[in-house]
C-alpha cells in the first residue's frame, strides 16, 4: 500500500481498468471524467481498484463527488493522511 497517490499512480490504475490513458496528461487533471471519455462504470471500476490497492473504503457518496482525476487524487491522499 502506498502512502500517497500521484497522477502517475492514478494513470496506471486507469490504464489497468480501461486500457485508455496514452493521451491523458496533467492538463486533464481538473476536467470531468466525462469530458475525457470515462463513463460512470469506468469510474466505479477505478474506485474499486483504488480500494483494493490503497486499502481504503470509499463510500458511494464520495465516488459520486470524484468527478475528475484531481478529485480522485485529493480524496485518496486526504483519506490516507487521516488514517
Amino acid at each position: 500500500m502506498s502512502s500517497t497517490m500521484t497522477f502517475d499512480n492514478l494513470k496506471d490504475i486507469m490504464s489497468r481498468c480501461t486500457g485508455e490513458t496514452e493521451d491523458l496528461t496533467e492538463e486533464h487533471l481538473n476536467l470531468d471524467f466525462t469530458e475525457i471519455g470515462y463513463d460512470s462504470l469506468a469510474i466505479l471500476e477505478i474506485a474499486s481498484q483504488i480500494q483494493r490497492e490503497y486499502g481504503l473504503q470509499i463510500p458511494d457518496e464520495a465516488i459520486e463527488e470524484m468527478n475528475s482525476p484531481q478529485a480522485v487524487i485529493d480524496y485518496v491522499n486526504n483519506s490516507l493522511a487521516a488514517a
